[in-house]
């Protein structure tokens, strides 16, 4: 995968028109409505830089305040990788250090400074969460179980080799609604320490399809996470 660098992002906007297309997942837009923006303008890349600077620190803070142990040099990139989404994500490098990933559609689509700050905080909770080796140990339970199961009753290689992957995935998906409520709560703390209006960008959440609440869905209704938002701010 490649990373951009927010110096790279700059460039890339220097030299590439903006483009805008709806995202197929979506109705197509009426006559009278534009479509998304897909690659951000300048000034869209300005703002990203500068919730950056100053989500940034505050991220790292928290995460030595209740995570000391935790690699907390969190390296914040973009995923310019052609034909992606609208999407932020953290994941960790092969030593350990965690990035936080922002498409160009997010850094185009996003309508202020708090939503993206908002966003930030709430991928930079679920490092200081520990929530990706938490994610390993429910997906590698499972796997132990339901394979278990299946070779205790005799069925043959494949079958435990299925029931293994099936068992993974439900162990992954088993606590992933209550590890995106704990972000939004932490993140709702990073976004307010920061400077920023977390209610207020927590409302990015209208911009994305409500995944209600599905069995073993990964993210838990959007209603529950702006009351877990407000909840949380009204305590700062």
């Amino acid at each position: 995968m490649r990373w951009l660098s927010l110096v790279g992002l700059v460039a890339l906007v220097g030299c590439v028109d903006v483009v805008e297309q709806g995202p197929v997942s979506q109705p197509a837009p009426q006559a009278n409505s534009r479509p998304k923006a897909t690659t951000p303008t300048r000034a869209q890349v300005n703002q990203f830089i500068s919730v950056v600077q100053r989500v940034e620190p505050i991220a790292e803070r928290e995460c030595r305040a209740r995570s000391p142990r935790a690699n907390c040099d969190f390296r914040i990139v973009v995923d310019d990788r052609p034909g992606q989404p609208p999407n932020a994500y953290q994941t960790l490098d092969r030593d350990g250090q965690p990035i936080l990933a922002f498409t160009l559609p997010l850094i185009a689509q996003v309508r202020n400074q708090d939503e993206l700050a908002f966003v930030m905080g709430h991928e930079a909770a679920h490092h200081i969460s520990g929530h990706i080796p938490r994610q390993q140990q429910n997906a590698a339970a499972g796997a132990i179980l339901l394979g278990g199961l299946a070779a205790i009753t005799g069925a043959s290689q494949t079958i435990v080799d299925q029931a293994v992957d099936i068992g993974a995935g439900v162990g992954a998906r088993s606590y992933s609604k209550n590890f995106e409520l704990e972000a939004d709560a932490l993140g709702t703390v990073i976004t307010h320490n920061a400077g920023y209006n977390p209610v207020r960008g927590a409302e990015f959440f209208s911009q994305l399809p409500d995944p209600g609440n599905r069995f073993l869905g990964t993210h838990p209704p959007n209603a529950q996470r702006v009351e877990t938002v407000r909840r949380v701010a009204a305590g700062l």
